[in-house]
This record gives structure tokens, sequence and C-alpha cells, in this order.
């Protein structure tokens, strides 16, 4: 098979095995990396091999944009003390205990053991709240593992350039380190006069298919434009999405954002995809190179950075929560279980595996490196993603009925604030509207008291609603079929009909007919 074809096969897999992943609370990333594996046995598989800067640009900057538009600034300023722990020195610790093995076992020069240590540092957020999404736990510990994603990613980036650079160039001149001091606040500054001047652009194609591509097109450009000034294109795409993110809200439409997040879900879903198959590609040929008693040296390598890997992030989230705790009053306290979770949320992903194809053909022992990222990668996503779903029901941090009830507040709270806007306003339209309201927060009142009678209501108004949505469903149906309408006139037409059942299937339908 060639490449179209054994992503397309892979494609199906995955997409299958998406399925059982959803079922089974396990996160689809662990699923994904089984496949890779069965990728590297698979004979007739081939080997594609991309350009470093490709592989960067490919993988990183779609994945970085995606995380840090959905992550909030305030959040960021509420959890900065965790997130600069765990992003920062939490990478940074593993770098250094890693390149620390790399060096003493594998004989690896000073740089390249710190490149290695780069790579296998971030964990990668996809796998976690995979299984997080579908479970309720406290809700500092859930805002400070999906932050970290996204900043971890971005210090391990920018530790990986700096290290590949002094390795590439010989040694640390006064030119490499006056680069990278340029390199962060240039690339962060970059991304902000970005966002603001294409915001304007924004505004013309909201809500069209050019609006879509327009997001891709413009990561993809800012990810070359930093990188060809020398600066740092991963701080640039993180500060553009926050940006952006930031004043958005009030310009992009309901459509643009329903298209766009269904759109960048299943854009990183496939580069995931297509990460496990390259990387499994490139793992059997390596393996195919390799004698008995390499193999078992390098298993013993392999084991020792799995091993650290592990043991750093558990020290660093037990230490930083006995050290937090030491320092706060009793009220602000977290408990060590919180941290026990955090720690075993350390899985490696799609960054650890982009920067391991992004090492050139001449790096020191390449071979090595790539099959390290790649078994620290399978290692976390198999053994801590099958078993995390069980850790949180056996730490007792499984909040999922306190979650359920915290939704209800939130969206009596949201349905109240509706109703009080047109409670003065007269008028029959003003009147239906306010029935459909009143019948929603009388529904969502009941339900937290426990009553069925506000919740029946509401049970038989969506069941009309959706029986009058059925007919006029059919009555287009018959349109297109008579002739009497031309294509575009019946998608557009469709639409308005499919904005009005999303509108009346309350979220947890809509998530069983989209599973």
């Amino acid at each position: 098979m060639n490449f179209f074809e054994s992503l397309l096969v892979l494609l199906l897999v995955a997409i299958a095995l998406l399925q059982v992943s959803r079922r089974l609370s396990v996160p689809y990333p662990s699923m994904l990396a089984m496949a890779g594996v069965a990728a590297a046995v698979v004979p007739g598989v081939p080997y594609i091999a991309l350009e470093p800067e490709t592989a960067l640009a490919l993988f990183i900057a779609p994945a970085l944009m995606d995380a840090a538009f959905d992550f909030p600034v305030n959040t960021a300023r509420r959890y900065w003390v965790a997130l600069i722990v765990f992003a920062v020195g939490g990478v940074a610790a593993t770098a250094v205990a890693v390149a620390v093995v790399g060096s003493l076992y594998a004989g690896l020069p000073v740089a390249a053991a710190l490149v290695l240590g780069a790579i296998v540092a971030p964990p990668d957020a996809a796998a976690a709240t995979a299984v997080l999404s579908g479970m309720s736990i406290p809700r500092s510990t859930d805002a400070v593992l999906r932050g970290e994603s996204l900043f971890n990613d971005a210090a391990a980036l920018l530790i990986f350039g700096a290290a590949l650079s002094v390795q590439t160039s010989g040694g640390l001149g006064p030119a490499v380190a006056l680069h990278f001091a340029i390199a962060a606040p240039g690339g962060i500054l970059l991304g902000i006069a970005t966002a603001w001047a294409t915001a304007r652009v924004t505004t013309y194609v909201a809500g069209t298919l050019g609006g879509n591509l327009l997001q891709f097109v413009q990561t993809f450009l800012l990810w070359i434009l930093a990188e060809r000034l020398g600066l740092s294109a991963v701080l640039a795409i993180v500060a553009f999405a926050m940006t952006a993110a930031a004043s958005s809200t009030s310009r992009s439409s309901a459509r643009m954002r329903v298209q766009s997040y269904a759109v960048w879900s299943a854009v990183v879903f496939v580069l995931n995809v297509m990460a496990f198959l390259l990387m499994g590609m490139q793992v059997r040929d390596i393996l195919g190179g390799m004698t008995s008693d390499r193999l078992i040296h390098v298993s013993g390598f392999i084991a020792a950075v799995v091993a650290t890997v592990v043991l750093v992030r558990f020290v660093i989230c037990i230490g930083f929560n006995r050290l937090r705790n030491a320092l706060l009053s009793v009220e602000e306290q977290t408990n060590v279980r919180q941290s026990v979770l955090a720690a075993w949320c350390g899985m490696r992903g799609l960054v650890t595996l982009a920067t391991a194809f992004a090492l050139p053909s001449d790096f020191p022992q390449r071979d090595l490196v790539v099959l390290a990222a790649f078994a620290v990668v399978l290692a976390t996503l198999v053994l801590q993603g099958l078993t995390l779903a069980p850790l949180i029901r056996l730490l007792g941090l499984d909040q999922r009925e306190q979650g359920a009830r915290d939704m209800t507040d939130f969206r009596l709270e949201i349905a109240s604030a509706g109703l009080e806007r047109i409670e003065a306003r007269s008028g029959p339209e003003a009147e239906l509207v306010r029935n459909k309201f009143a019948i929603e927060r009388a529904a969502l009142i009941d339900t937290r008291g426990g009553n069925t009678a506000g919740a029946d209501a509401l049970r038989t108004y969506r069941t009309l609603a959706l029986e009058a949505i059925d007919a006029q469903r059919k009555a287009l149906e018959r349109l297109r079929t008579s002739n009497r309408l031309n294509v575009d006139e019946y998608n557009l037409l469709l639409e308005e009909i499919d904005w009005r059942e999303l509108a009346v299937l309350p979220d947890d339908e809509r998530r069983i007919e989209e599973t």
C-alpha cells in the first residue's frame, strides 16, 4: 500500500477505535498509539519521510492554535503559579533529568540529550481531556491540567529549539544566545500584532467557507513568518490565538463558531492519526535494522527514560502540593489525591511525536532518540491512559453527580437572564418567547428540587417542537422532489431547520445523536 491508502485504512480503524474509546471512557490517543504499533508490524506499509520544518508546522501549529484559542485568559491569571510550576518548572526538570539519563546511559552529547529531554517532557492534554470530558473532577485540577498542556508545549518547544540550535551549531555562541533572547518576546509581540491586524479581515468572511479556511491559512502563515524572522513560532501562535479568542466572541457568528469547532476537532484528530502512522513506519524501519544485542541495550535505555519521565512528574506534583499547602490556609489547601491524579495525567502525545519527526537526519543517535520518544508516548498513553478513569474513581474524585447539579444551576442562571431581559416587553411575540423561556426555567427549578412537573412540561414542549420540525423537513423534501427549488435554496432552508432542531434538543440528547 502507498501512504494515502495506508492513511485511509488507519483512519477507518481510528474511527472504529474512537467509538470504542467513547463507550469505555478510554482516551482515544491510547487507541491510536496501539494502532500505530499495528501499523509498524503490518507488511507493505510504506515509509514516509517529512522535512523537519514541515513536521513541526503541520502537526504543532494547528494543535497549539486549537488549544490556545479555547483556553481562557482569566484561568491563566487565576492559576498562574501552578501553571508556571507545571509548564515551566515541570518541563525543565523533566528535560534535565532525561538529559542526564541520555548523557550517562547512551553517551549522547549534552545538547543532544537535552533535545531528547525536551521531546519527551510535555504531557499531552488530548489524552487526559478525552477522559476528563466524560468525568467530573475538582475544577481547579481540571483547569490546571488543561492549561498546563498549552503552556508546557510552548516551554518544551522553546527548550527543544534552543538545544537543537546549540547541537547543530556546535556550541552556545553570542549569536545563538542573542537569537533566543529576542525570539521569545518577539514571537509574543508578532502573535498579538497579527491578531489585531487580521481582526478586520475576519469580519468580512465570518460565517463562510472562506472564514474556516482563513483560520488555517493564518495559522500556517504565522508559523512560517515567525520562523523566517527568527522568532518563536510557538509563542507567536499561542499569543495570536489567545488574543483573537479574547476579542472574537462578540464578532463571530453562531454558525461560524459551530463550524469552526467541528472543523478544528476533525483536523486535530486526523493529525493525531497521521502522526501515529508516520511514527509507526519509522519505528518499524529502525527496529528492522538493529541487532539483538543493540535491541537489549536500547530497551534498557528506553525503560530508564520512561521511568524518569513518570517519576519526575510525581515529584513535581506531590512536592508542589505539599509546598502550596504549607503556605496557604486550611480552607485553600488541596488534598494529595488531586496531586496524584495530576501526576498520572502525564501522558505524552502529538507534540512528542512531532518534535521527534523534526530531528535532522544527522542528529546524534537519531534512531535511539526516536525510539525513546515513541516508547514514552506508547507507555504513558497505554499504561496511564487506560487506567486514568479507574484511578479517578479509586481516589474518590469522580464528581459527575455534583457536576450535573452544577450544570443545572448554570443553565438556570442563563435561562433566568434571558427571561428577565424581556420581562417588561409586551405583544404576542414577547409572550411567545417568554413562554418558551419560562418552561425551560421551570424545568430547571424542578430538576434542582427533585420535582418532575416542570421537566414533564419541557419534555412535552420538545416533543411537539420536534414533531413540527420533522414536518418542516418533510415539506422541504417534497419541494426538492418536485424541483421547485435549486440546490443552494435547499441547503439554506435545510440549515435553518437544523438550527431550529439544535435549539430544541438539550445538550445530552444532542451528544447521544452525534455519537
